[in-house]
């Protein structure tokens, strides 16, 4: 009979079974990923061969990016992240199990070898709670152990100095977050905070590739009660929606489902589950200042809104903020729209704040200055190919 889990022991079963799976591997954990060949010379056949995962986030990595991949196991994909973030980018790995994060380090030495750089750390800690470390809270309590309400009392000061005055995870220090195939595994009264977590430690302008297993229906209370199936990434898996939705109330923007597999993994009871890698991006906060710009959006669509609740008009010249204006000139929005700068860039000091709710059309005399009156024949000074005309 299959083990019926609790909200009380939920992190338990996870950790048992990903405790066995680093010992001997386990098919049933994963699903068929290609990764590039070039990147797996240098890692040992051990991680190869216990690792768990449904994509690959590590191909949104950049050279000279901090990386932070949150349930990092047995080290895989930092070790590919290490490779292409190259020595000037650094690698951070965060799990939970002492198993898996035994044998990621184990060969920490030999892949930097391999490569010709060391840039990776593995840090043990919930991933929903990404300023506690938890190595440092083992050996407070290896040496001070709690016998007694003021021993509690010590305890509970000397996690509160570790989240302020060295979290795990520093606020706005990390380029890019990585996951594979983990967050389904966190409890669902923890998810919240897992998503503030994500947005906190990025920073402005960063970004997350995260490969799940989501569902096209919520899983029922049978089968989130089911231990083999909460800790095989089934009865955890968000709804698909649902994952959406988290990004976009911890702030994110730009949510985009990079990759959805056509076929589902697994089907069960009518419901299928299926690998999903999805981008998102930190930026969107801050004061809407009005510097005279414009986007036009190119189409296809009679007309989009983004995640601000901005409503862009195919052709149409669009009234927006500077914070806006920033964000759409940026990837990955450079494709659909068409930057229209003023003529005399307003400076920011003297910029005055901005209706973002009005969805107004910008006069082309607004960004042209209303004195513009100059008179240029482009034809005339075009050169043969150059595409000015």
């Amino acid at each position: 009979m299959a083990r019926k889990a609790t909200t009380l022991d939920t992190e338990m079963i996870v950790r048992e079974r990903y405790e066995k799976a680093a010992r001997a591997r386990e098919a049933q954990l994963c699903c068929p990923i290609t990764y590039d060949p070039k990147y797996l010379e240098a890692i040992p056949q051990e991680i190869l061969d216990k690792d768990y995962g449904c994509g690959d986030p590590s191909r949104y990595v950049r050279q000279g990016d901090t990386v932070l991949d949150l349930g990092s196991g047995g080290g895989k994909i930092c070790y590919i992240a290490a490779q292409i973030a190259g020595p000037k980018g650094r690698v951070i790995g965060v799990d939970f199990n002492p198993e898996m994060l035994a044998l990621a380090r184990k060969y920490r030495d030999d892949v930097a070898a391999a490569i010709g750089w060391s840039n990776v750390a593995f840090h043990r800690g919930r991933i929903q709670d990404l300023a506690l470390p938890l190595d440092e809270v083992d050996a407070y309590l290896k040496a001070n152990p709690v016998r007694s309400s003021e021993d509690l009392r010590r305890f509970e000061e000397f996690e509160t100095r570790l989240r302020q005055g060295a979290p795990m995870i520093p606020d706005g220090s990390v380029d890019v977050i990585l996951s594979n195939c983990v967050l389904n595994l966190v409890r669902e009264e923890d998810r919240e905070q897992l998503f503030r977590e994500m947005f906190r430690v990025l920073k402005r302008g960063g970004r997350v590739a995260i490969s799940d297993i989501v569902s096209d229906e919520p899983a029922p209370e049978t089968m989130k009660r089911d231990a083999e199936l909460w800790s095989g990434c089934i009865a955890g898996a968000f709804q698909e929606t649902a994952f959406l939705a988290a990004f976009e109330r911890a702030g994110f923007h730009a949510i985009t489902l990079d990759k959805y597999d056509e076929k589902p993994w697994k089907t069960i009871r009518g419901i299928e589950f299926r690998s999903v890698t999805l981008t998102a991006r930190k930026g969107k906060q801050g004061p809407c200042l009005e510097r005279k710009q414009a986007v036009i959006y190119k189409g296809p669509w009679r007309k989009v809104e983004d995640d601000d609740g901005h409503t862009f008009v195919r052709g149409q010249r669009m009234a927006v903020c500077d914070k806006t204006y920033r964000i759409l000139t940026s990837e990955p929005y450079t494709a659909d729209v068409i930057a229209v700068p003023p003529i005399k860039e307003v400076p920011l000091q003297k910029a005055k704040p901005f209706a973002c709710g009005q969805n107004a059309l910008r006069a082309p005399a607004e960004t042209k200055g209303r004195r513009y009156r100059k008179t240029l024949n482009a034809a005339a000074t075009c050169a043969p190919g150059s595409g000015c005309c």
